[in-house]
């Protein structure tokens, strides 16, 4: 649910993952961090600031193949430290959200040849290729087997034999790379002489079988390994494999292989070492082990658990000549940065204060800081902040306070240059390069604040709110009046909901009071549209508001939801008590079900999409995670069930689902549909066959899924002041 959410939300580009030049926020910088990579034209350029000067690394010439009458259409790219060879990712597909299969070529800038990798593999079925730290050789995982191919003699080697299509090596199974945003599974160790890799067992794990109907005269099944609720886990294990010896050695990682999760690995730089976070099947413990390779000794040297959920961490940051790595954790009820010894002996609090980290934006080792985005006052936005690396430091905002609304930097690895961007609910996404020393704009033309004077206020702003419930919790949100609003009229109210702890909704940015799914323009038709984020939300309010949804998704997010509901009603004489209509999809769709079904007095009218109506039907590492697992009692899991509430339904509803939906599959509308049936509710549903979760495939289909929800929209809770 979570991944496939912000897919829906917003458009997000994951490219081939690089383990040497990762793209940094969206932009490849070079290793020196005074300019950056672009592909541009059907070349790679590269871009040098502060003037933007423009110098071609690789030609189209050299970007086509012998034969080819045009050049290589470039995903992505990554190139060798000492810039001499470049390694191209193209001819991509998708594996299950992202394109992570494809054919990788490497470009030899210096001799001007370019050469085909893994070219005896089908056409784009490697994944992950990455160049040797010396750059002679590049590894790749193809039909789960990890290879690897000396660019001297251009003869590869399997360095694992025994991939099926259950036994996973270098890459991950549908669960892992959905909930974890696992994809690569596999790293160069520093010397260039063995690979860490992942070895995910999923042979026990059973098939969801989806139907397809229409590309055939006989229907067929679609075999979905899926692990779900109460289902043991795939088994994990990490292997070190020689290079000459094609032999893998395997870490000893205390804890059953099973009932333990391994999101993260990666290899000390610069020594023989591998270090790992390991999470228990609750994933409300998590342990840090150093691995040595050469002596098999594996070191438990971080421990912490809780009484909810700890999420993974997004890897390690070393400091100090590797002797010291950043940390987050939420231990102290904030998500802070710790500073933390190898041996795990020392641990220093970075940021000591009641505030989260959103996202660390720059270690600076040199000048002893640390730059992160963080909104202690205003959980709808979000800021750059710096403090003291060493934790004796204060919270400094670097944002101008003048642009209220959400900042985005992606900062030079050396610190000296920045892409900052800027947008909120009444300003359109602008992008200025920054001087980071000095934090000016490189040219006063580019920047902010003279693309912000070109721009037209809206006339009908989202209007942002505060509203505490008779529980005493206080919510963020936002509203969008009609057009032309009179506050004598009463007017019929459309909220967006989503809930659970994947996704925020009430933030201010751009796009705030805007509805993709209305065919047409809500507020010029006379609805009131409102978004509000409850306990639960991912906002940056603390671990207690974000973690007491623990064991309480579709009972306390759904009474949050309904008592704000009540309280705006209550409030607002211009908001028509009979015209109330709720909406969302994935995890929204469950919370739209539980709240017209849990409050009928309330809600009058629901548009579910792709929504998980049957809890114990989704995959084990999401839904254990946040409600526990089923053992010995599945009772959460029923309580927070929409189709245990089904009976109540009084308003209308339409529900709207894909049957080939892998992720939340189509069995949660039958059971639904049964559930309905039994209790003789009349509804109305529209499936779109062998479409995913995201509803987008096939010709003409978003626009038909938005006529079908703006007609049931109108007809059901009609727009206009009365």
């Amino acid at each position: 649910m979570k991944i496939t959410k912000i897919l829906i939300a917003i458009a997000v580009f994951i490219g081939s993952y690089s383990q040497a030049y990762a793209q940094r926020g969206g932009l490849n910088w070079t290793k020196e961090g005074n300019a950056y990579y672009l592909n541009s034209g059907g070349e790679i350029i590269t871009v040098t600031l502060p003037k933007n000067e423009r110098k071609v690394i690789i030609s189209s010439a050299l970007l086509t193949p012998p034969n080819a009458g045009s050049p290589l259409s470039v995903r992505s790219f990554q190139l060798t430290d000492d810039g001499k060879k470049a390694l191209i990712y193209t001819n991509t597909r998708r594996v299950w959200r992202q394109d992570s299969r494809g054919d990788y070529w490497v470009a030899d800038i210096g001799n001007g040849t370019l050469t085909q990798i893994g070219k005896d593999k089908p056409a784009s079925s490697l994944m992950f290729a990455k160049f040797s730290p010396d750059g002679s050789k590049v590894a790749y995982v193809s039909g789960h087997n990890i290879y690897v191919e000396d660019l001297a003699t251009h003869s590869s080697k399997a360095l694992t034999t025994d991939g099926t299509s259950r036994m996973i090596n270098g890459t991950f199974d549908w669960v892992y790379e959905e909930e974890f945003n696992c994809l690569d599974g596999f790293r160069w160790s520093p010397d260039g002489k063995s690979i860490a890799y992942w070895q995910i067992d999923a042979t026990r794990i059973k098939n969801f079988l989806m139907m397809n109907n229409t590309d055939s005269i006989y229907s067929f099944t679609v075999p979905v390994e899926y692990p779900k609720v109460g289902q043991d886990p795939s088994s994990c294990k990490i292997g070190i494999v020689d290079l000459q010896t094609a032999k893998t050695n395997w870490l000893a990682v205390p804890g059953d292989n099973v009932q333990h999760y391994i999101p993260r690995m990666e290899w000390i730089p610069n020594t023989n070492e591998v270090i790992l976070q390991q999470l228990n099947r609750e994933q409300n413990e998590s342990k840090v082990f150093v691995a040595n390779i050469n002596s098999g000794n594996i070191t438990e040297i971080l421990k912490e658990n809780s009484q909810a959920w700890i999420d993974p961490n997004d890897g390690w940051t070393w400091l100090n000549g590797n002797k010291e790595f950043i940390w987050e954790s939420e231990k102290d009820g904030w998500r802070h940065l710790y500073r933390i010894s190898k041996d795990g002996k020392k641990q220093t609090l970075i940021n000591n204060g009641q505030y989260d980290i959103m996202d660390v934006n720059l270690i600076d080792e040199k000048n002893n800081l640390v730059y992160f985005s963080a909104s202690p006052n205003n959980a709808t936005q979000k800021y750059l902040y710096k403090t003291r690396l060493d934790g004796k430091g204060k919270l400094e905002m670097v944002t101008p306070s003048v642009l209220p609304g959400t900042h985005s930097y992606t900062i030079s690895p050396n610190g000296l240059f920045a892409r900052h961007s800027y947008n909120s609910s009444i300003v359109s996404p602008v992008t200025e390069w920054m001087n980071f020393t000095t934090k000016n704009p490189l040219t006063m033309e580019g920047s902010i604040t003279n693309q912000l004077a070109k721009q037209q206020p809206p006339k009908n702003k989202v209007e942002f709110f505060k509203v505490t419930t008779e529980d005493g919790v206080e919510m963020d949100g936002w509203m969008k009046k009609p057009d032309n609003f009179d506050s004598t009229k009463k007017y019929p109210v459309v909220f967006y909901v989503y809930g659970e702890p994947a996704s925020q909704t009430a933030a201010d940015v751009f796009g705030a009071g805007r509805n993709s799914l209305y065919h047409g323009d809500m507020a010029a038709d006379g609805y009131i549209y409102i978004s509000m984020d409850n306990r639960g939300a991912p906002v940056p309010k603390g671990a207690a508001w974000r973690k007491s949804i623990y064991k309480n998704i579709g009972v306390i997010n759904i009474r949050d939801q309904a008592m704000a509901t009540k309280k705006l009603l209550a409030t607002y004489p211009f908001m028509d008590k009979d015209r109330v209509a709720v909406h969302g999809w994935s995890g929204g769709g469950s919370s739209t079900l539980n709240l017209l079904f849990q409050y009928p007095e309330i809600y009058k009218t629901g548009i579910a999409v792709a929504a998980v109506a049957n809890q114990l039907t989704y995959d084990n590492i999401y839904q254990e995670r946040y409600m526990g697992t089923p053992f010995p009692s599945t009772e959460a899991y029923i309580k927070g069930s929409p189709i245990t509430y089904a009976k109540n339904l009084v308003g209308n509803l339409l529900y709207i689902h894909g049957t080939g939906d892998d992720n939340v599959h189509y069995q949660n509308a039958e059971m639904l549909i049964n559930e309905l049936i039994k209790n003789k509710k009349v509804f109305q549903m529209m499936s779109y066959p062998n479409r995913t979760h995201g509803i987008a495939e096939g010709a003409g289909t978003r626009e038909h899924l938005s006529l079908v929800f703006t007609k049931f929209l109108k007809e059901n809770c009609p727009p206009g002041g009365r």
